[in-house]
């Protein structure tokens, strides 16, 4: 067996050859000629990727970056934001956006649900809200928000209201169009399903939210992330054009230009097919071991994850040293009221688009024989 386990956590994920290969090139000018154009073609692809006119963000950071980014530029202090709360990110994007003065509102859901059309129209006619935030799917439980239904109550309840998605754990795996769903911010990163190493914050902002950027009354309280700096160096390099602020990660950037290369090529229609394919492959296998996912139903469960309760007498230290002897890396639970007693498997990129590797079945494989050894009867 290779000295290497498969990485199938809900991110990082496994990493294409070429993508890799990317991050082994030798040192480059950020202002030079082999650079300005990848990284103006990569603002490009991502516009097609997240089915938008608006404007793109790559910038070094993790995408947490993308919740300060969204707080401090689209939010003026004593505001208030509406948290669609499916788990534990919901928690920390609420954190994020009172850090900076927000006044977060959390409509929050029980462990395993997704957030109620009819509770999110109801919490938009008791204020005014500037944005709201919705956790596409959140890595904690697995969750999977209706995003376009959602963002079809705003339009009828409070249409100022920004829509805003962290798509951290989405984007790359599940259908977003942020034109045709009225969607205004999507945040993500590139370690999940886009397909590069972790190191970039990657954003889509619409042209309705880059206006409500430019028309605030109050100065933007962040050196690194206000978008004065930014969306000068975003338009520069688009236009194949040198611009300094910060040095962005060039190599990262080398890296995630070629997965978004790959994902484009293969058709982003194809890619949202695959990954249901795969989500209903591991949770039909899932099933038939007895196990009970997080989600409570299939309908809002993700397609690049799946979050899986212990069957009863296994635990954390039971089987994910068994699956890391077989040679594959699963994570733990997250989601602090509930984290001993889950464990979480990505599925999502290379891992699920190019079958031939045999990821998904060495995953489910190990799963079921780390259960036996387990002592688990339901996998005999």
């Amino acid at each position: 067996m290779s000295s290497h386990k498969l990485c199938m956590i809900p991110g990082p994920i496994e990493f294409h050859e070429d993508v890799l290969q990317a991050m082994a090139t030798p040192g480059t000018s950020h202002v030079g000629p082999t650079f300005i154009p990848v990284l103006g073609e990569s603002i490009e692809l991502l516009r097609q990727i997240l089915f938008t006119s608006g404007q793109p963000f790559i910038i070094a950071g993790s995408g947490t970056l993308g919740w300060d980014m969204t707080a401090c530029n689209l939010i003026e202090a004593g505001e208030d934001v509406l948290v669609c709360n499916s788990g534990y990110f919901g928690d920390r994007f609420g954190e994020c956006l009172e850090t900076y003065g927000a006044k977060a509102t959390h409509l929050r859901v029980p462990i395993g649900e997704s957030p109620d059309l009819a509770a999110v129209s109801a919490a938009l006619k008791t204020k005014k809200f500037k944005a709201i935030t919705i956790t596409h799917v959140d890595t904690s439980t697995g969750v999977l928000s209706d995003i376009k239904g959602i963002a079809d109550v705003v339009r009828r309840e409070s249409p100022e209201t920004l829509v805003v998605v962290d798509g951290v754990c989405s984007v790359g795996s599940e259908e977003i169009r942020m034109d045709a769903w009225g969607i205004d911010v999507v945040v993500t990163a590139s370690q999940k399903a886009l397909g590069a190493p972790p190191g970039l914050c990657v954003m889509g902002v619409s042209e309705r939210a880059i206006q409500v950027f430019k028309n605030r009354k109050t100065p933007v309280a962040n050196y690194y992330a206000n978008w004065t700096r930014w969306l000068p160096i975003m338009n520069a390099y688009e236009a194949r054009k040198p611009s300094y602020f910060a040095t962005p990660a060039v190599q990262n950037i080398f890296a995630l230009h070629v997965s978004l290369k790959q994902i484009v090529a293969q058709g982003i229609e194809k890619r949202f097919a695959v990954h249901k394919e795969a989500s209903a492959k591991a949770k039909k296998f899932i099933h038939d071991l007895g196990l009970t996912l997080v989600p409570t139903s299939l309908d809002h469960a993700a397609n690049g994850m799946s979050a899986v309760y212990y069957p009863e007498g296994v635990t954390a230290t039971d089987l994910l040293p068994k699956l890391a002897a077989h040679g594959i890396v699963a994570a733990g639970g997250l989601h602090v009221e509930i984290a001993p007693k889950y464990f979480r498997i990505g599925h999502m990129g290379i891992s699920v688009t190019e079958p031939e590797r045999g990821h998904l079945d060495a995953t489910l494989n190990a799963l079921k024989a780390s259960l036996v050894e387990c002592g688990y009867k339901g996998a005999l």
